[in-house]
């Protein structure tokens, strides 16, 4: 029997369930949508994805171009030492894959054009009408059957003439054969990567013209089209795998075999039992806002209107997208994602690992999708050993442990400059995946031994102070990486209890993290930066560094640490050019000035203002990214494009929901006066393995319900009372 906990005033639980029920499973499909085809690639086309293999797609009436991509095609070597070289060897870079062209006969114009993208199913259609035939076209990407397909219908038989075509951006040629187009090819570096399109039609006929197929009179067209490489995520096979070709010959012979409508039946429940595991609903658009296109409510939400559905979207888009280029047996996402349409993308479209990568992983947990994190541990743990070696060649051999260069490849790759904390900043989501999911058997074997090592590196690098304090040398932001070794130290004792090993070890870490040098507060309020009290009040820098403590840390609460709190946000009105010195200074998003307009800087700001209890701003910084770093088709850019700022911003918010870093978990911590008057989330994810559900009304917490594998004494924070319950199973 379900157990529900209620607060006054009262709700029924037949209507609790009824409201968070079919919040969750009925309501409306979350669309993005556009009345003309999209002409440029990174602000305007849309992306679908199954976590490996993703396409951008335009919508283009008369040629249509699909780009596409494979998340292992990378150029470059091993390169441990440093350089970011980003051609064909060195560093290297990700790369584009391909295009897939549709030339048609009918015209290049039409009326009733619209192109969507529902990001709750991961359908993209585009539909017009051209002479009285109304065209439609659909396309997925399939996790559950590895290929990406696309559908061509109209409401006149033999509506389709045309020719398609299939081409390489690596350099390979295209053959046709039947009714199939494939191009197979090896980069510089060894690394091969194969392609197949295979076309099924109803009605008229196929021929083979050169490298292209040419389709005349066809009443349906229907194209499964599939792409790999032989990497291997393995340092001792060398990072290369089996040849590519056969494989794909399988899938795409399996995936005609299903047949499109039971593909696309197992695509929509595959990708919505993502998509709608956690929903939020923080208010209503008026009527004639939501019957706008995408691009137009952007401008006018920009221009200062209200659209509480636009932020709704924004949130979801991120999930969307996490979803879409991150599934388990996969690679993590990147700087963008999986998408690029470029072989010299910007910092190669890497592994950025001083926050970027981070960021990408903020919503992965809090917002229940726990299997989407596993990409970037596999990531973590297979990079393990080539970290080691460059480690040790760059800090001495008998260095313990590992950590990295800011820039990271698929091959082991470090380039750029040290990051010397990137190795503890990992082991925070090693660590997240335990703490939000408790799997033990995760926990021992792969979690524990991780954090572990990385302690180790850390126990070998501090340096003890002559006043008996340890301090991390040579950092870029000292404070940074100081609370980013408290973190790392707090998530090995939290791991070592749970598994109640190694007894000697903890009482050595939690020593050292006693010693560590402590935060402090500085001549004008703020949380210093420098052990040296020296910050500038004037300092509008995007990083926020010495705030990791705040958020994604937990080492300073509101709660447990109330006069660093107070410190933090006095730091953190400077940093936004709301002078420290002066807490009266106007805040608002306009405010926010230069260099912190950043894609990934206004989610980062919206978490911490979020943790620090202040709702308002918090929810200025969705506004200010909406504002000035979101493109047409709600892509962030920095600039350039880049796609931390979509996934920051979806882990951002659910702080401002719930939270449960600091041992309680705490609804409605930082909501902002415009999400006040009556809404509900549910699915999100606290500490502990908790799924949490909530209704409000005028701010205050109406009914909540928390779930658990088994029923657990929790601390729960609600409408300002602390208070003991038990989650329900």
């Amino acid at each position: 029997m379900t157990k529900l906990i209620m607060i006054k005033p009262l709700l029924t639980a037949f209507a609790l369930l009824s409201t968070i029920g079919t919040y969750a499973g009925d309501r409306e499909p979350i669309k993005l949508w556009y009345q003309q085809p999209a002409k440029k690639w990174d602000a305007q086309a849309l992306p679908i994805g199954n976590g490996r293999m993703g396409a951008m797609l335009f919508g283009n009436i008369k040629s249509e171009h699909i780009q596409f991509n494979e998340q292992s095609l990378w150029s470059g070597d091993k390169n441990w030492d440093g350089e970011y070289q980003t051609g064909d060897h060195g560093f290297g870079s990700y790369r584009n894959f391909g295009e897939l062209v549709l030339d048609f006969e009918h015209a290049d114009s039409a009326k009733e054009y619209r192109r969507t993208l529902n990001i709750s199913t991961g359908v993209h259609t585009t539909s017009f009408e051209i002479n009285g035939t109304r065209f439609t076209r659909e396309a997925f990407a399939s996790y559950p059957d590895q290929v990406i397909a696309f559908m061509y219908t109209a409401n006149k038989k033999g509506a389709f003439s045309g020719k398609v075509s299939l081409m390489s951006a690596q350099g390979a040629v295209s053959i046709a054969s039947g009714n199939e187009l494939s191009f197979a090819g090896e980069m510089s570096n060894h690394l091969k990567y194969a392609a197949n399109l295979q076309l099924v039609q109803k009605g008229g006929r196929v021929h083979v013209e050169g490298n292209s197929l040419v389709f005349q009179n066809c009443n349906t067209l229907v194209f499964y089209l599939d792409a790999r490489t032989n990497y291997k995520p393995n340092y001792n096979s060398g990072w290369r795998g089996a040849d590519p070709f056969l494989l794909i010959k399988q899938e795409e012979a399996a995936a005609k075999k299903t047949g499109y409508p039971k593909l696309l039946d197992r695509h929509i429940k595959d990708i919505t039992g993502l998509t709608a595991a956690a929903m939020i609903d923080i208010g209503q658009t008026k009527a004639d806002i939501k019957l706008l296109p995408t691009d137009i409510r952007l401008k006018k939400y920009a221009a200062g209107g209200n659209d509480p559905d636009l932020e709704e979207t924004m949130f979801q888009y991120g999930r969307y997208l996490l979803v879409s280029c991150s599934r388990p047996g996969g690679l993590p996402a990147n700087l963008q994602g999986l998408w690029n349409n470029s072989n010299k993308p910007p910092w190669a479209s890497d592994y950025h690992n001083n926050i970027n990568v981070q960021m990408n992983y903020w919503p992965a947990e809090s917002t229940n999708l726990s299997a989407c994190h596993i990409p970037l541990i596999d990531f973590i743990v297979a990079a393990q050993e080539p970290c080691r070696i460059a480690t040790r060649k760059a800090f001495g051999e008998t260095t313990r442990g590992w950590t990295a260069r800011t820039s990271q490849s698929i091959f082991g790759g470090n380039g750029w400059e040290w990051n010397i904390p990137a190795s503890a900043w990992y082991a925070q989501h090693v660590f997240e995946h335990w703490a939000f999911t408790n799997d033990m058997v995760y926990l021992q074997k792969t979690a524990y031994p991780t954090l572990k090592e990385i302690c180790q590196f850390w126990e070998d690098r501090l340096k003890r102070m002559p006043d008996g304090t340890l301090m991390a040398p040579n950092g870029w932001s000292p404070e940074h990486d100081q609370q980013l070794v408290w973190d790392l130290f707090q998530n090995y004792l939290d791991a070592a209890k749970a598994l109640g090993i190694d007894n000697d070890y903890q009482k050595k870490v939690a020593d050292m993290q006693a010693h560590l040098a402590p935060n402090k507060i500085g001549k004008w309020g703020q949380l210093q930066e420098w052990q040296a009290d020296r910050d500038d009040p004037d300092d509008q820098h995007r990083h926020t560094s010495h705030l990791f403590a705040v958020f994604p840390g937990r080492q300073i609460s509101l709660t447990k640490t109330p006069e660093l709190a107070k410190a933090a946000i006095i730091s953190l009105r400077s940093r936004s050019g709301n002078y420290g010195k002066n807490e009266n200074t106007p805040f608002t998003v306009e405010s926010t000035v230069g260099d912190s307009r950043r894609s990934w800087t206004w989610p980062w700001r919206c978490a911490l203002w979020a943790r620090l209890g202040e709702g308002e701003k918090a929810g200025m910084m969705i506004r200010g990214l909406l504002t000035y770093n979101t493109l047409p088709n709600l892509f962030t850019t920095h600039p350039p494009f880049q796609l931390d700022g979509n996934f920051g911003i979806s882990g951002a918010i659910p702080e401002m929901l719930l939270q449960s870093h600091a041992g309680e978990i705490q609804l409605l911590p930082a909501i902002p006066k415009g999400w006040a008057a009556d809404g509900s989330f549910s699915g999100l994810k606290a500490h502990g393995g908790f799924t949490v559900d909530c209704k409000w009304h005028n701010g205050k917490v109406t009914s909540y319900k928390i779930r658990s594998a088994r029923p657990v004494n929790i601390k729960v924070r609600v409408n300002g009372e602390l208070k003991v319950v038990t989650s329900v199973v």
